[in-house]
Formats: C-alpha cells, structure tokens, sequence
C-alpha cells in the first residue's frame, strides 16, 4: 500500500512540471506574434505616409485617423502650445478693444482721445496678427517656430495686452456711466414721445368733454319747452319793458345758448347789486333755446325788481349775411368743409387746431359783441359779461370810471412775454406787421365795459368789418372773437384793475383764492366749465351757490350740484 501511495504522488508532480512548461511556451508564441504584427503594421503606416506626402492632413481616412494624430502631436514643436495661446490672447484683446473703439463712437465721442487709443491699438493688434511668422507658425503645423522670433514676438503681444487692459480698466467706468446717461436720454426721448401723444389725446377728450352738452344742461331744456307747450297761455311774450331803453340804468349784455349758467350770471349780479332795480340784463340766446330761456325767467322772476329782456338772434334783423362779414363766412361752402371734413381722423393729429373747431365759432351768439352799438342804439353804456363769469360784489363801480374816450375797459393779460399781440397774430402776414406792435399787451373779454357812444364815434363795427373781410382765408388770425376784437379795439382800450376781473378758474388750479375773494368778477375760462363733471372741486362751490337749487327742473334734472 505504501508503494503505491508514493508512486501516486510521483506521477501527479511530473505531470503538472509538464503542464506548467506547455503553458509558458504558449504565451511566448503569442507575445511574439502580436509583436511582430505590431511591428509590421506600424512599417505599413511609416512607409504610407512617407510616400503620399500631398495627402489632405484635415481629413485622414478612418483607418489612420488617430495613429496619425499621435505622432503629429509627438512630432510638434513645444513652443506651438504657447504661441496658440499668445494668439487667443491677441485676439480675444483685438475683439475687447473694437467693441469698447464702438461704445465710443455710439457715445460720439468720435474726437476723444480714448478713441483714437483704442482704434491704434486694434491696429496694432491686426498687425501682430497678420506678421507672417505668427500666421504661418499657427496655421501650417509642420513650420517649427524659432525660439528667439517667439520671445520677440510674445514680448510684444503681452506689451499690448497689458496696455489694451490698462485702457480697458480706466475707460470701463466712464464708458458705463455714460451708457447710462445714454440709455437715460433714449428713455427720457421716449417717454416725452408718449407724453406728447398723451397730451394730444388729453386735449381732444378734454374738448369734447367740455363741449358736448351733459345730459342734465338737454333735460333742463327740455323740460322748460315742454312747460310752455303744456301752459302756452301762461308764457305768453310780455310787452316791451321800457327800462331796456333807458340810459340812466346799469345795463348788461349777455349772449349764451346755456340756461342755467345765464341764470347763475344773473342771480349773482342782483344778490349783490345794492339797488338791483337799477339793473337790466339783455340777454341774446338762438332761436333753438328761446323759449327755454322765456319760461326759466318767467318761472323765477328776478328778485329786488331787477329787469330782464330775452331775444333771439334772429330778432336783430340787420344782421344778415350782406352786412354782417362773419355770417356770410359762416355760411361758405369753404368754412363748412373746414369744420366738418375729416374732422374725426385728424383729431389727435392736431390737438391745437382742434379747439378752432369747436361749434361756439359757428353761432353768431359768438359774435354779437362787435354790434352792441347797433343792437341797443339808445344806451350809452353797456357792461358785457360772458355766460361763464360769476359777479361777487356790486359792480355799478365800473359805470363811473373814466376811460378817458377809450371804447373798450378791460383787464390785461400780459405778463412777461406772455398773451401778448403776436401770440394771437400771424406777425408773418405784411398787413399785420405793418398795423400792429406784436408786444402790445393782451387783454380779456368776459367782462368788459363799453362805451358805445366812444364806439360809435370812433366806427369800430366798420373796422371790424374791414379786418373780418381780409381774413376770409384765416390767414391774418385763427378763428375766434378775441384775435379780432384785439384788432378792433387796439389803441382804444383802458386798462382796468385786475381785481375786477379774476380768469383762470376753468383751467388754473394755482388761481390763488385771496384774488378770488378780492374779484369782482371771477371768469371761468377754459374746458373745466363748472356746469360740467370735469370742473375743478375747488373753484366749483363759487358756482353752485347761486344755482337756483328750489326750481324744480333743477331738481329733476339731476344736476349733481
């Protein structure tokens, strides 16, 4: 048993020494195999590419594409990897500096000094970049670059570097701040630009709020016809009153279409007249609103004895279109087309002519103050006020001021260079320029006392005709009764106190409220009338008081007051 066990154990040894020896020669076949087929493969690509030098290196076949990009690199010169990085630099500094040479020239400053630093030094960076040994050493990779031109040129390249970043450093915060003053102007511009169309828009939606009739101002007319259609035996015309002609009186001459504001214009006068019998009102209204007018007064008399004479237009038969030069301009096919075409597409193209068209322009009412001497020929005296005014004291004061045979006594405007002649006259025109001083002062119609006997005297309808006529064309002023009445009465006006006559109140709201207390008469001129919803709250109360609150169309018609 012993035998056998040992030589067991004998045989196992010598076949594994056998095995082991097999194993070992087997990988030293096969490591010399791939060695030589190593070998082999790298002669094949040697020999390749010795013999296809024109070969295209930017499009290698798929087969030698990496072997090929492995020897290139081992092959390269180590100064290439510098030089491309010397050359980003250039470039990257050439791309900073022209951007900053065009911030200048976007912020004109076209002559600066900085500018011409910057445009220099991208020149000298182009240059550096288009010197033939940095072009060809970077584009062609078999060109080696010689360690001394490298040096040379890499001294420079940082030369400029350092100076483009220097620059860079000293502009960079002057540069932003006037980018910001720059952005700050385009935003200013652009907002004025929206301001401005705003403003337009504002006018014309302040014109037509202003001059379109409210609801309540049709209602109470309305309401007055109705009554007198209901009672027509009750409102029959009662003959003439006799004070209308006498000249001893305090007369007044009121023009409107507006009810309610010639009933406030009226019961101011006479609250705070001392002797209100002394006092008539001549009030002139369209055919449209006369019996509107005849039945207010008929249903509220006036208190104290005060006198009143309601007419319309048409009741003054010498006006008519061969006498009078504004109706017969009035009616033209001319002035109709001006008023009317493409009114509604040129509203917010023109905000200021707009307020030429408002509708008051073509109603005679406008005009009848250039024909107090004719309309009332028997007075001496006549104080005209506009349906717009409320009186706040007893006025007969300005019965007895001397206008030292001036026709026409009224407040002046002026101050500065301000509502001045040539603000209302075209100055451009000979016929103007010849006849008038463009800085005569400039006054106000709302409330002017007239002598009509200096009036007729000195034949101020005849030179308002003649004025009227020339400027058929609107080439002389534009359309309204001041420019004209400027006109007729220069050189033939007194200058009043301005406590008399305080304006503003339908547009200004800095009017200070010590010169309202002090007025005599407060003038709402303006789109802000204060009869309508857009009125300034603080002048309004001024207004309301002498509203007839008690009449009972007032209360119907919901005046909001």
């Amino acid at each position: 048993m012993a035998v056998a066990f040992r030589g067991g154990r004998g045989g196992v040894g010598s076949g594994q020494s056998t095995g082991l020896r097999s194993f070992f020669s087997y990988r030293i076949f096969i490591s010399a195999l791939f060695s030589f087929l190593f070998l082999a493969t790298f002669s094949v690509v040697l020999n390749s590419s010795r013999h296809q030098p024109h070969q295209d290196h930017t499009l290698p076949s798929m087969g030698n594409a990496y072997m090929q990009r492995t020897f290139l690199a081992l092959q390269s010169d180590p100064l290439k990897t510098r030089l491309d990085l010397i050359h980003k630099q250039a470039t990257d500094h050439l791309t900073l500096v022209n951007a900053y040479a065009a911030y200048a020239r976007k912020l004109k400053l076209d002559a600066s000094k900085q500018l011409k630093l910057f445009e220099d030094l991208a020149i000298n960076f182009s240059d550096l970049q288009s010197k033939p040994g940095l072009k060809s050493a970077v584009s062609d990779n078999s060109n080696a670059l010689e360690e001394d031109s490298f040096r040379q040129l890499e001294k420079e390249v940082k030369d400029k570097v350092k100076t483009a970043r220097m620059m860079i450093v000293e502009s960079k915060e002057s540069y932003d701040t006037q980018l910001k003053i720059q952005k700050l102007k385009d935003t200013i511009f652009a907002v004025q630009e929206q301001l401005t169309k705003a403003k337009k828009n504002g006018a014309v939606a302040s014109l037509i709020s202003a001059k379109s009739v409210p609801k309540s101002l049709h209602c109470l007319a309305m309401r007055l016809v109705g009554e007198r259609i209901s009672n027509p035996e009750k409102y029959k015309d009662a003959p003439p009153d006799p004070a209308a002609e006498d000249p001893t009186l305090y007369h007044y001459a009121i023009f409107s279409d507006n009810v309610i504001a010639v009933s406030v214009v009226v019961r101011s006068v006479v609250m705070n007249a001392e002797e209100p019998w002394k006092h008539v009102f001549h009030v002139v209204t369209d055919r449209m609103n006369l019996a509107a007018m005849k039945v207010w007064f008929k249903m509220r008399p006036l208190d104290r004895g005060a006198h009143v004479e309601i007419k319309s237009v048409e009741d003054f038969k010498f006006l008519n279109s061969s006498y009078a030069p504004v109706l017969r301009q009035l009616e033209s096919a001319k002035l109709q087309k001006f008023y009317f075409e493409n009114q509604a597409e040129n509203a917010t193209k023109d905000s200021h002519n707009l307020k030429f068209k408002n509708p008051k322009y073509l109603s005679m009412l406008n005009h009848l103050r250039f024909y107090l001497p004719e309309m009332y020929p028997k007075l001496n005296k006549i104080l005209f006020l506009d349906d717009d005014v409320v009186v706040q004291k007893d006025v007969t004061g300005l019965w007895k001021i001397n206008l030292d045979g001036k026709v026409n006594g009224a407040v002046e405007t002026c101050f500065g260079s301000f509502h001045r002649y040539g603000q209302y006259l075209n100055f451009s025109h000979p016929l103007i320029k010849g006849s008038f001083n463009p800085n005569a002062c400039a006054w106000a119609f709302g409330m002017n006392i007239f002598d009509l006997n200096a009036w007729r005297r000195e034949k101020c309808t005849d030179q308002y005709h003649y004025w009227q006529n020339l400027n058929e064309d609107r080439t002389l002023w534009k359309l309204g009764t001041l420019p004209p009445g400027l006109i007729t009465f220069y050189s033939k006006t007194k200058s009043l106190d301005k406590s008399w006559h305080v304006l503003g109140l339908g547009y200004n709201p800095g009017v200070s409220m010590d010169e309202i207390r002090n007025a005599g008469v407060i003038h709402y001129n303006g789109n802000m009338k204060p009869w309508l919803d857009i009125a300034m709250n603080q002048y309004k109360s001024l207004w309301t008081k002498y509203v007839d609150n008690e009449m009972e169309f007032v209360q119907m018609c919901n005046f909001g007051l």
